[in-house]
């Protein structure tokens, strides 16, 4: 089995410069970047520095909110090597969903581009922070948002309040050396480095706490099963806010030399033109994506022969999907990942000689150095190979915990160090999992997590809803869509599209209901308990959705 490895983010990077210091680190197609990974840590440290000189210490809170730029990848390494805790902010978030977010992490510092899709990130933060227009960069005072002090532009146009990001960089030039080395042998593989925010039961997003040890060894491993070394090249389309871009892509390409060909945002033609231009040997997606390019209408006009291997993670893989990406695409030691983010984040995975029908009817078996096993809900108690239960792990790559929750890290994490995941599994006898469903509520649409109470609790500040309920329903694209369950305060009248309107600019795309229905009672059990599984089967015979179950 393999040792673990006991280094820091930064180190790691400055290990992979010694030995592969000239080769390809990071190759933006779009925008015509080509840095050897020499250059790449040299931006690091002028980021990192830049970052010190700022104020930020060891632990100090800096969020991210933008795409796949060079710039986040940049502050992803500056911060392994200073100390400050990257915190990732989703790229759909909206005004309510970021406002909690800075203020439950207690984020000092916020990195942000212009805005994306359609939505300005800066009219979303000069709507939270309208003091910031009035500051100096450097010295805001918001009441919203106390601990908020430095906003970073990532542009070239001044922005009031704000500084930019190549003022960053110019401050670095003030720390020496020597001073960002001492800061670097400081840190610990123990400390936490990272921060995602991930819903749970709480019905609020939580603050995903790893460390340097979770994350770096999650990265290693997972490039292992992929067979990932330093001749290889990896397309990432995956966003970097995910584990699925920062660990499983970014860290994962750090720790073997790999080239990273990261894609600003998803388009499935920039990724096969990316793919053929570069002459990748990986790629990421969850299946949406594959699809996505395997449909494309010029996909056959791309060479895409230099395919070996990449991962498939973030929703149940169709078969038909995988052997189309083995057979047309070429990716024929192509993996699939089972994880969450509170695991850093894979738990098992498929191995590159696994065969076919292994990769696509299971998740795979544990990663090394990773515990796994399944349990009764109801009693605790490991059942046997075959029988489902949740399944729960332990290991290096559990996290901290969850930021200034004990509670719910509690529930989480039990006495023994197991991390439950709430998803139900079974276990074949060779140690292969096959995830059979969800303790939980949550609904993953299209690889992203949603929690159902969290778009209630949100719904239910609308002045004519009296209750709702949110339901996954099944969706052929996305795996699931939300629906609603709405009851009508007695006399008012609501129609699917105002409810819709409702949730635009506040909560993200993503998480608005797909499907509406209004009803007069929910149906429930004896003791009072709604009955969702009821309202999932309302939705399916609505929509017409009962015959394609049956089938499959």
């Amino acid at each position: 089995m393999a040792r673990l490895i006991h280094k820091t983010v930064g180190d790691l990077l400055d290990e992979t410069v010694e030995r592969f210091g000239e080769r390809d680190a990071v190759v933006y197609p779009e925008l015509g970047i080509r840095w050897s990974w020499s250059e790449f840590q040299k931006q690091c440290n002028r980021a990192a520095k830049g970052l010190m000189r700022l104020g930020l210490g060891k632990g100090h809170h800096l969020a991210i909110w933008a795409t796949n730029l060079p710039e986040w990848v940049i502050t992803q390494f500056a911060t392994g090597k200073m100390g400050a805790v990257l915190i990732t902010v989703n790229t759909q978030y909206r005004t309510r969903e970021l406002e909690y977010l800075l203020r439950q992490s207690d984020t000092e510092t916020l990195i942000l581009m212009e805005g994306f899709r359609g939505n300005s990130y800066l009219d979303m933060i000069y709507e939270i922070c309208p003091e910031l227009k009035e500051s100096m960069p450097g010295q805001l005072r918001s009441a919203r948002l106390p601990r908020l002090k430095n906003v970073i532009f990532i542009g070239d146009e001044r922005k009031p309040g704000m500084f930019l990001w190549k003022d960053i960089l110019a401050l670095g030039d003030e720390v020496s050396d020597e001073e960002l080395r001492r800061r670097q042998a400081s840190l610990h593989p123990d400390d936490v480095i990272n921060m995602q925010y991930t819903s749970g039961t709480t019905g609020f997003p939580k603050g995903v706490m790893l460390t340097h040890n979770n994350i770096v060894n999650n990265a290693r491993n997972v490039a292992e099963c992929m067979k990932l070394t330093h001749e290889d090249r990896l397309c990432i389309p995956v966003p970097f806010f995910h584990c699925f871009g920062c660990v499983m892509g970014t860290l994962a390409c750090a720790g073997t030399g790999a080239t990273m060909v990261p894609l600003i945002a998803f388009d499935p033609l920039k990724v096969l033109q990316a793919v053929e231009q570069e002459r990748c040997t990986a790629l990421h997606g969850v299946p949406t994506m594959f699809i996505a390019e395997l449909n494309h209408p010029d996909f056959r006009k791309f060479d895409l022969s230099s395919l070996r291997t990449g991962i498939m993670a973030g929703s149940n893989c169709p078969i038909e999907v995988m052997r189309r990406v083995v057979d047309e695409m070429g990716a024929k030691e192509i993996t699939i990942a089972y994880g969450q983010t509170e695991s850093s984040p894979v738990i098992t995975q498929t191995r590159t000689d696994d065969p076919i029908e292994l990769r696509v009817s299971t998740v795979g078996r544990v990663l090394p150095n990773v515990e796994a096993k399944i349990v009764d809900p109801a009693t605790g108690r490991e059942v046997p190979p075959g029988v489902q239960g949740e399944l729960c792990t332990r290991g290096y790559h559990v996290m901290k915990g969850y930021y200034k929750m004990p509670e719910a890290t509690a529930e989480a994490i039990d006495d023994e160090g197991w991390l439950h995941t709430g998803d139900l599994a079974v276990m074949d006898e060779n140690g292969y999992f096959r995830i059979t469903g969800r303790l939980k509520d949550m609904i993953i649409r299209g690889g992203e997590n949603i929690y159902p109470r969290e778009i209630e609790e949100f719904l239910y500040t609308h002045p004519k809803i009296l209750d709702v309920q949110i339901v996954g329903v099944p969706d052929e694209k996305y795996g699931e869509q939300v629906a609603a369950f709405i009851r009508v305060k007695e006399g008012e009248q609501l129609t699917p599209e105002e409810v819709r309107a409702f949730c635009e600019g506040k909560i993200a795309r993503y998480k608005i209901p797909r499907h509406v229905f209004f009803v007069d009672e929910y149906p429930m059990t004896a003791s009072g308990k709604i009955q969702k599984f009821r309202l999932r089967e309302m939705a399916a015979r609505e929509l017409g959705l009962e015959k394609k179950e049956e089938s499959v």
